[in-house]
C-alpha cells in the first residue's frame, strides 16, 4: 500500500461543521413533538408525517430545478395525502392502490403539460418522488394503524435516531475508515459500529418496554434498522452528490432540510414494518 493510500485510509474524516448545540436543540424539539403526538393521538402524528413527506417534496422538487428537471409538485402533494391518510385507515392494499394512482396523476399532468422526452423526464422524477418520499413513509402509517401503532412508531422513532445518535459520535471521535468517501465522506465504519452498539442498546430496552419483544427480536430488529438506515442515508447523499448540494435545504437549524432527516427513515420503514409483523405477537403486549 503507498503512503497516500494509506494515509487516505487512516486520516479523520472531515466534519460538516455542524452548530452542536443548535441541533441536539431542535433534534430533542423535533422527538419530543413525535413523541407527544403519538402519546397523546395518532392523528396528530399522521398530519405531522403529512406536512414532513410536503415539505421533503418541496426541497426534493427545488433540488432538481436547479437541473432543469421539474416535477409536478401540487398532484404529488395531494397524492401525499393520500397515500398517507388512506394507508393508516385502510391497511396494504390502501397504500398501494394510492400510490399508483398518485403516480399515474403525476404521468398525466405532466404530460397534458406537453414537452414530449423532456416530460416523461419530469413524470419518471415524479414517479420516483412519489416512491421515495409518502409511499415508504406511508409503512410507518401502517404500524400506526395497528392496536399498539403508537409504540411500535415509537420504537421505529427511537432506534432511527439512536442510529444517527451513535454513527455521528463514534464517527467524530474515533471515525478514521472512510466507508463511502465518493458519496459521503463523513460517513465511517467507526460510525456504523457506534451505530450498532447505541441501536442495540436502544432497541433492547425500549423493544422490551414497550412491545414486551425477546431479546433476540429486538436485536434483530434493530440491526435490521441500522442497514437500511445507513443505506437510506447513504442513498440521499449520493443524490445530493450528484446534484453539488451539502444539505436540502437550511429548514431545520444544524440539521439542514427536512429529507436530510427523513432519509434513513425512509428506507427503514418498510423493512421494520414488516419484522414487527412476524416478531410481534400483539396480544402480548
Amino acid at each position: 500500500m503507498t503512503e497516500s493510500a494509506l494515509s487516505q485510509k487512516i486520516a479523520p474524516a472531515p466534519r460538516g461543521g455542524r452548530n452542536l448545540t443548535i441541533a441536539t436543540v431542535v433534534g430533542l424539539a423535533l422527538l419530543a413533538l413525535v413523541v407527544v403526538s403519538l402519546v397523546v393521538r395518532k392523528d396528530a402524528f399522521v398530519l405531522i408525517a403529512i406536512v414532513a413527506c410536503a415539505l421533503g417534496l418541496r426541497e426534493l422538487a427545488a433540488a432538481w430545478a436547479v437541473r432543469d428537471i421539474h416535477v409536478p409538485l401540487l398532484p404529488l402533494l395531494v397524492g401525499s395525502v393520500g397515500i398517507l391518510v388512506s394507508s393508516y385507515t385502510a391497511g396494504t392494499e390502501a397504500l398501494l392502490v394510492s400510490f399508483l394512482l398518485t403516480a399515474g396523476g403525476v404521468v398525466v399532468w405532466r404530460v397534458l403539460d406537453g414537452g414530449g422526452m423532456i416530460a416523461m423526464r419530469d413524470a419518471s422524477a415524479g414517479t420516483f418522488a412519489a416512491a421515495y418520499i409518502p409511499f415508504l413513509a406511508g409503512f410507518v402509517m401502517l404500524m400506526l394503524s395497528e392496536n399498539d401503532g403508537a409504540r411500535r412508531v415509537m420504537l421505529f422513532i427511537l432506534l432511527v435516531v439512536a442510529n444517527d445518535v451513535g454513527g455521528y459520535a463514534a464517527g467524530t471521535l474515533i471515525g478514521r475508515h472512510r466507508m463511502a468517501p465518493r458519496i459521503s465522506p463523513n460517513k465511517t465504519w467507526e460510525g456504523l459500529l457506534g451505530s450498532v452498539i447505541l441501536a442495540l442498546a436502544v432497541g433492547i430496552v425500549a423493544g422490551s418496554v414497550l412491545l414486551r419483544l425477546s431479546m433476540v427480536a429486538s436485536a434483530i430488529v434493530a440491526m435490521a434498522t441500522v442497514v437500511t438506515g445507513t443505506l437510506g442515508d447513504l442513498a440521499e447523499s449520493a443524490i445530493k452528490r450528484d446534484l453539488a448540494l451539502k444539505d436540502m435545504s437550511d429548514l431545520l437549524p444544524g440539521h439542514g432540510g427536512v429529507l436530510d432527516r427523513l432519509d434513513s427513515m425512509l428506507v427503514a420503514a418498510p423493512v421494520t414494518y414488516l419484522l414487527l409483523l412476524i416478531l410481534h405477537t400483539p396480544g402480548v403486549s
